[in-house]
């Protein structure tokens, strides 16, 4: 619990607009900060690209109604993860780095 009242959310800096570029768009997702920030790091070259795809697959396969290759799938969404988490990194170091 401890680690919880630590948490911070790294949307906030962009849904209120302390941090814009024209890349983004308006946007605040990770789908739009991070190309335009870190443009070397992208979701394209994934099976699985995106947050709700993720959701709605780990859900069917946690339900065990899942059509498709469970062990594939589970390091799809892996690498999914993996990135997401990556990126959430590097997008903070930007931020720091602008500090």
């Amino acid at each position: 619990m401890a680690l919880n009242k630590r948490m911070v959310d790294l949307e906030i800096p962009f849904r209120k607009r302390w941090y814009a570029t024209k890349e983004m768009q308006g946007r605040s997702s990770i789908k739009k900060v991070l190309p335009a920030l870190v443009p070397e790091l992208s979701y394209a070259d994934l099976v699985i690209h995106e947050g709700g795809t993720a959701s709605s697959t780990y859900l069917a396969m946690h339900q065990g109604v899942y059509a498709g290759d469970y062990a594939k799938t589970r390091q799809d969404l892996l690498d999914y993860c993996k990135l997401d988490t990556f990126a959430m990194v590097k997008v903070l170091a930007v931020l720091y780095a602008v500090k």
